[in-house]
This record gives C-alpha cells, sequence and structure tokens, in this order.
C-alpha cells in the first residue's frame, strides 16, 4: 500500500514537473528535398535554432477584401487607403490565439520575443533536439550539390491539435534556401542587343543611360514636389555607394546636384560601409531611382548581413514589417531579387504574400522583378526544362512583378522571368487578359503539361533590361537583368503618384486591378521575343497583342499614364 502510494505521488510530481506531450498534427511537409539537395546526416543536436511562429490572423480574408475594394478603379472606395490601425485591426491575431500558443511555449519552457506590430510572428531559440521532439521533426543536414550549400531544415513537421486553427507555420522548417544566392545578371551571351538608326540619339550609343530611359518612357526631369517617396531595398551583403552616385549624377543627371543622396535603413545588421567596395546591384538600383525620380526622396533598406549567414525569405519578412510598422511608409517599393517559387512552403508563402497585402491596403505599391531564368525560375539551368518554375514573390497577386525588354524598338528579352504560379489560382484582375492569351498561345505541344495554366501569370509589367550603365567603384559597366528592370518601372510609379498628389487625389497603391482595368492604356505593349531561355532554348512563352507571360502588359509611357490618370 505504502509503495503505491509513493509510486503514485511520484507520477504526479513528474507531472508537474514535465507536461503531459500534446497530441501532434501533421502540419507542412514536402516529399523530398527541392531539386539539388541531398540529405547528408541528421543536424548537431545541440545547434540552436532561431524559429519564427506565425500566429493565425484575426481576418485576413477581410483585409484582402478591403484591399480590392479599394484598389479597383470602379469602386466607391477607390483610393480610400486605410490608416496603420485599421489594417492592424484585421491582422492581429486574437487573444484566444495569443495564449494558446503562448501556453504551448511555457509548458515546455520556452521564452518568446514578439517581432511583428501585431504581434502575429514570435521568434524562439531552441536546440535542433528540442525542436525536434515539440514538432516531430528531423531537422538535418541538406548539401547543394552544384553549389556545395549547407542548410539545415527538415521535411516535415507537426504542431499540437490544439493550436491547430492557432498557429499558422514554423519557419524556416521546410523551405529551403535559393543556393544560387540573387546576383545580378551582369552579363548575358544569350543576347546582343541593338538600338536602331530611328531612335532619339539619346539611346544612339553602347548602353542604356537616365537619358535614354527618360526618351524611351516620356520620364520628366522636373523635380517632384508634392510627398511622393520611394524606398529600395537591399539584400544578401549588397549597399550602394555614395560616391558612386555623386560620379552616376554627374555624368549623367548633370542637371540636378552632384550632392543628391538616398535615406539608409539598416534591418538585422544591415551594412553601409561606403568604403569603396559597394554591390553592383545596390548601386544599379540606387542609380536609377535616384537618376530617374528626380528629388523623389528615396530610401535603401539595408537587410542583413550577408547570403551565408542570413535566409532571404526571413530578409522580405523583415522588411514588409518594417514598412508596416511605419506610420506613412513610402508609396513606392521596389525589390530586384526574388526565389524559385517552389523552394517555399505554400504556408509561408501565403503569409509574406499577405504582408504585401497588408502595405497595398496602406496606399503602398509592392514591385518585384520577375527573374532572369526565363521560364526556368531565377537562374539558368544545367539540365534543360523538365518543368518551368515561377518565382517568389511575383507569383503573389499583391505584388507587381515586371519582366524585361531589349533593343529599340523594344521586344522581349528572352530572360524575362514569365509563366504562371503554382501556388495562386488566377486573380478576378486577370479574369479577361490571361484566357485570352492562352486560347491563342497556350496549347503548344512542347510545353503541354510544363505550367499551371489556371495560375496567376506574370509578369505584369516590362521595361528595358539590359546593358544599363552602373558606376562601380569609381568605374562604369554595363548591367543587365530584370533587376534593371524593376527600379525604371518603380519611378514611373513614384513620379505619377507626385502628380496625383500635387492634384490633391491619392497615390496608385496596389498597382494590378488599375493596371489591367485601364492602366494598360498607358504602357506600351510589346509583341514579339520570347522567354526560351532555358538551356536548350526551344521551350517559353512568345511575347503577343495583349497581356503575356514575358512581358506583361507592356512598358510604361509617363504621358500616356498621365492622361489616362486624367491630369
Amino acid at each position: 500500500m505504502l509503495s503505491s502510494i509513493l509510486l503514485a505521488s511520484w507520477v504526479f510530481g513528474m507531472a508537474l514537473a514535465s507536461p503531459l506531450k500534446r497530441g501532434l498534427q501533421a502540419h507542412e511537409s514536402r516529399a523530398k528535398p527541392p531539386g539539388g539537395y541531398t540529405l547528408t546526416g541528421p543536424a548537431p543536436s545541440d545547434t540552436l535554432l532561431s524559429l519564427r511562429l506565425a500566429l493565425v490572423q484575426n481576418d485576413a480574408a477581410g483585409l484582402v477584401d478591403t484591399l480590392y475594394d479599394v484598389s479597383i478603379p470602379s469602386s466607391t472606395n477607390y483610393g480610400g487607403y486605410l490608416s496603420k490601425e485599421e489594417v492592424e485591426a484585421f491582422i492581429a491575431p486574437t487573444a484566444d490565439s495569443v495564449s494558446a500558443v503562448n501556453a504551448w511555449l511555457s509548458d515546455n519552457g520556452i521564452s518568446s520575443s514578439t517581432i511583428s506590430p501585431t504581434g502575429d510572428w514570435l521568434l524562439i531559440q531552441v536546440p535542433v533536439s528540442k525542436a525536434d521532439d515539440l514538432l516531430d521533426a528531423q531537422f538535418s543536414v541538406f548539401t547543394h550539390a552544384a553549389t556545395n550549400k549547407q542548410t539545415i531544415r527538415t521535411l516535415a513537421y507537426s504542431i499540437p491539435t490544439d493550436l491547430v486553427g492557432h498557429l499558422d507555420l514554423v519557419h524556416p522548417t521546410v523551405s529551403f534556401p535559393n543556393p544560387y544566392g540573387h546576383p545580378p545578371v551582369v552579363y548575358s551571351p544569350q543576347v546582343e542587343s541593338t538600338r536602331s538608326d530611328y531612335a532619339a540619339s539619346q539611346c544612339n550609343i553602347s548602353a542604356i543611360t537616365p537619358a535614354c530611359l527618360q526618351y524611351l518612357y516620356s520620364l520628366p526631369t522636373t523635380p517632384a514636389t508634392h510627398g511622393s517617396a520611394l524606398a529600395v531595398t537591399g539584400y544578401v551583403g549588397q549597399w550602394p555607394q555614395r560616391a558612386d552616385l555623386a560620379t552616376f549624377l554627374g555624368e549623367y543627371r548633370a542637371d540636378i546636384s552632384p550632392s543628391t543622396t538616398y535615406n539608409l535603413v539598416s534591418l538585422n545588421g544591415g551594412i553601409d560601409p561606403q568604403n569603396g567596395s559597394a554591390g553592383i546591384e545596390a548601386n544599379l538600383d540606387i542609380q536609377y531611382t535616384v537618376g530617374l525620380a528626380t528629388d523623389v526622396p528615396v530610401t535603401f533598406i539595408s537587410v542583413g548581413g550577408s547570403s551565408d549567414d542570413t535566409d532571404f525569405t526571413d530578409e522580405l519578412l523583415d522588411t514588409a514589417l518594417y514598412m508596416i510598422g511605419l506610420g506613412s511608409p513610402p508609396q513606392v517599393m521596389t525589390t530586384s531579387y526574388g526565389v524559385d517559387e517552389y523552394l517555399i512552403s505554400e504556408k509561408l508563402a501565403y503569409n509574406l504574400c499577405g504582408t504585401y497585402a497588408q502595405l497595398g491596403a496602406r496606399g503602398v505599391s509592392i514591385l518585384f522583378a520577375s527573374g532572369d531564368g526565363g521560364v526556368s525560375g531565377g537562374h539558368y539551368p544545367a539540365d534543360g526544362c523538365t518543368t518551368f518554375i515561377p518565382t517568389f514573390p511575383s507569383g503573389c497577386p499583391y505584388v507587381t512583378s515586371v519582366g524585361g525588354t531589349i533593343n529599340i524598338p523594344q521586344t522581349a528579352v528572352n530572360f524575362s522571368g514569365g509563366g504562371f504560379s503554382n501556388y495562386w489560382a488566377r486573380p478576378s484582375f486577370q479574369s479577361v487578359a490571361v484566357p485570352a492569351y492562352l486560347a491563342l498561345y497556350g496549347s503548344k505541344p512542347m510545353d503541354a503539361g510544363l505550367y499551371n495554366a489556371s495560375g496567376r501569370g506574370i509578369p505584369d509589367v516590362a521595361a528595358y533590361a539590359v546593358d544599363f550603365d552602373v558606376v562601380l567603384d569609381g568605374a562604369t559597366e554595363p548591367v543587365s537583368g530584370t533587376s534593371c528592370a524593376s527600379p525604371t518601372f518603380a519611378t514611373t510609379i513614384a513620379l505619377a503618384n507626385d502628380a496625383l498628389l500635387a492634384a490633391g487625389r491619392p497615390v496608385l497603391g496596389w498597382l494590378n486591378p488599375w493596371l489591367y482595368a485601364e492602366g494598360w492604356q498607358g504602357l506600351t505593349d510589346i509583341t514579339t521575343g520570347n522567354n526560351f531561355a532555358c538551356s536548350d532554348f526551344t521551350t517559353g512563352f512568345e511575347a503577343a497583342v495583349g497581356w503575356d507571360p514575358v512581358t506583361g502588359l507592356g512598358t510604361p509611357d509617363y504621358a500616356a499614364l498621365l492622361r489616362i490618370l486624367g491630369l
């Protein structure tokens, strides 16, 4: 009898010291590592993992409905953007979700920190052994054969059954980093540009300059004065050099002060050493935003330290959360980086896409380069095209994806990223333009089964993307890629916003519903070329009259856009 009492007391005491293990339910998984990655072995049990927990948001669907309501030109609420507090009311997790997740962490002796303005993202740090037990996971080392880069991930994880509906996802788990990094295309042997004699003298040169782009897209040189602002993002150890910007402006915009510069924001150890070792991508983005959007305040957001010690999706999230946390964020943000969609889990992709919906509801236009691999994603594959690869975040319907052109007259450049998302269905704003293209070009036998014809189509628009003169460490060199196109299109929108503000009207905000409804009339349709950038150069999409998955709706014509806007 005494031994039975002692045993019961011991069991009861252990229950107090170690909470009973909760029932777990599979939450996210992938059948195998993404292409090129192989399982090397188990991750060391004492390796410390920084895990981000996304809580289920209160009314994300309601936010999207409101976003459409303020972004569709025919809506009576068009341009009636939400305040920071109004957006937060949709996004903040419920008290029940916060309590449930915090109780789970507390029961397991884990402390967390809040990393988003509304508390929908938490950060925890746990060793691999604890993460495996907590999530019924097997965190392992995966190696990418071509680059020899390693990462710690799991192919599946679970969450407690009672947290379903409260905990949206845990990251990084089944999403994998881009092993190739995110460099711009500095030289592309697959293309050779030509500029016809008919073009104005500004473009009869060996490289593209601000004067040429001002000619091509009728961009004004008069200063902006009414509060339009533009943000440029920088990742993977990229930062611009102020001395190079001064040299660039002196050479190509002698009509503005050579002391014109940019504002700097540093997130998570983002660097700005100004020691003569600038990043070519950052210099490109800053020189062509500052150099084209005359007197529009430009902010460079330097995020993370380097491609070796940061996760790109974390950087995307941190950037969006920073912008969301501002009382008055810049009305345009351009990003010249992306990742192949299949590397990111659907839940993480949807959550990140939702952050862009939040910014759109605040009146911010979000632009991303569509990628430099044609239909093969962000890079050229070594083994041909076994399937078409869309890029992220371009596939998110709440961002505007920017493809690339070449030559004068302009034609599609073959590396212009384009295709159809495998995660997002075709959005309503593409319900006419995309089926029209597919009816004519969507049944090519060679492409059968290679893409999701019912998915969201990318890109939405395009701009020139080859041979941009960029000053790097005092010397000028040509740069190519859709990383040239996105900042070019972004400056056009920033300048249009300034004209709208001068007229006492709201800025353009989320562009896509307006672009497909009426804004397309202010674009130049690109009808020739293709994005056959796979290694065999035999498959991809053709440019065509109207929207196409190479150049979208076309390239900007600022003067025409103002006419469409009634300015």
